[in-house]
């Protein structure tokens, strides 16, 4: 035993896990990608590359992490040494580059449980309604301000630890999250006019497929699953050797599908029941929304509804992003827990200032013609997260190999009998797939 802390329950790591994956890759981004990209097509290749490939990935993470009991670096140091342990520092300070932006985003969902709850955003003219977020995204403090507030929440959460603290949090804020999105399905997919935005999601048009859409379903799908940061290879490390790992990673894709589903089903058929474009991007949420919630009965408690939704999915999912960096330091480097967690989060924070002012005052500061912002999003979505997938696979696949059956099987007590053909996903359909896919993007 090395004394290391681990998860009070099956049904606590289960929430812990899906509150990692389940976050604002589901709710804020997947829709508006989906709405960009054709819609039904689009998320029927999503639904493949996760279930193709993505669950391998998951089972590869989950399984380094139990089996070496560290985080991401002294995990890849445990179980491969050479270079491997570079692949884990990848993994880290893929999570620094996703909290910068990451951190900004959330700060504006809290910021918009108080807009909608105020009446400030009760109007269905979406030109008041952009020149109202764009005028808050832009703007020097306030942004900062919200930002702030959502990463003191995170601290709060990250400081109890394992049992006490991510685990007790997302066992109540994972459940209330199912409660309020399906409620919110229900009143979406009743509303007049409902069926034109059902049909637009759920019956595939493939002339609206292009290598971009694979592309972005692929980025999508890794950002949605918290693939290839290290995040399940740490929540992997506090699992009982007696965990059965495939069971628990097909449970908790399935959350988190379920929710991306779910979380189509809540906007795009409310958006074409208000007349709105499906394809009005990162704004479809904080332009578009509050146009459809005004038109709607009892629209200002569903909208208050929807961004406390929204805020609780970003809380679990920034947990998870940062307790891989908190792991490496309290593990190779002996460090108190809490003090690495105030140290880190506050690292964060700063690194969300130049993303949240590359809005307003730095916007005309470019990086390869992009902000700040911007930037950091394409470099942990298009090339970061899936080159992690990418060497977390020829890891499990080739140099673990036989080792990676025999952690699978629990060392024989458990009966795997598909384990080979997770082998074979893990050896050639995954890193052939994101190769493809990384080269595509980086030539396209």
């Amino acid at each position: 035993m090395t004394g290391r802390e681990q998860w009070g329950s099956r049904f606590g790591f289960i929430m812990a896990a899906a509150g990692s994956a389940v976050g604002l890759g589901n709710i804020w981004r997947f829709p508006y990608t989906t709405g960009e990209n054709g819609g039904g097509a689009f998320l029927l290749i999503y639904l493949a590359i996760i279930l193709g490939f993505g669950l391998a990935v998951v089972i590869a993470e989950m399984l380094i992490g139990r089996a070496a009991q560290k985080n991401p670096v002294g995990a890849f140091k445990e179980l491969g040494g050479g270079a491997w342990p570079a692949v884990g520092f990848m993994g880290v300070f893929t999570g620094f580059i996703i909290t910068s932006f990451y951190v900004v985003v959330a700060g504006w969902c809290l910021a918009y449980v108080g807009f909608m709850a105020s009446g400030q955003l009760a109007s269905a003219d979406s030109a008041l309604l952009e020149n109202t977020f764009t005028s808050f995204i832009s703007a020097t403090g306030a942004p900062l301000i919200y930002a702030g507030v959502f990463m003191l929440l995170v601290v709060l959460v990250l400081a109890g630890g394992v049992g006490r603290g991510i685990e007790r949090a997302n066992k109540i804020l994972m459940p209330l999250l199912f409660l309020l999105l399906i409620l919110l399905v229900l009143r979406s997919v009743t509303l007049p006019g409902a069926g034109e935005g059902l049909r637009f999601y759920l019956v595939p048009d493939w002339s609206q497929v292009t290598l971009g859409t694979f592309r972005e379903a692929i980025a999508q799908a890794f950002f949605s699953i918290s693939l290839g940061m290290g995040t399940m290879i740490t929540y992997g490390s506090y699992l009982r050797a007696q965990e059965n790992i495939p069971s628990s990673a097909l449970t908790v894709v399935l959350l988190d599908s379920s929710v991306a589903i779910l979380a189509g089903l809540m906007i795009i058929p409310a958006v074409f029941a208000a007349g709105l474009n499906p394809s009005a991007g990162p704004g479809l949420t904080f332009i578009t929304l509050p146009a459809v919630f005004a038109q709607m009965p009892a629209g200002t408690f569903f909208g208050v509804l929807f961004f406390v939704l929204l805020s609780i999915a970003a809380l679990t999912s920034a947990v998870s992003i940062l307790e891989p960096m908190i792991a490496y330091f309290v593990d190779e480097h002996k460090l108190n827990r809490r003090k690495v967690v105030f140290g880190v989060c506050a690292v964060c924070f700063g690194l969300g200032i130049p993303a949240s002012l590359s809005l307003g005052v730095m916007s005309g500061i470019k990086f390869f013609g992009l902000n700040w912002f911007d930037l950091m999003d394409t470099l942990a979505n298009n090339i970061l997260l899936p080159l992690g997938g990418f060497f977390v696979s020829l890891f499990a696949g080739w140099f673990w190999g036989p080792r990676a059956l025999q952690a699978m099987s629990n060392d024989g007590t458990i009966n795997q009998p598909w384990a080979p053909i997770w082998l074979f996903v893990v050896r050639f359909i995954a890193p052939i797939s994101i190769a493809w896919i990384l080269a595509s993007s980086l030539i396209g």
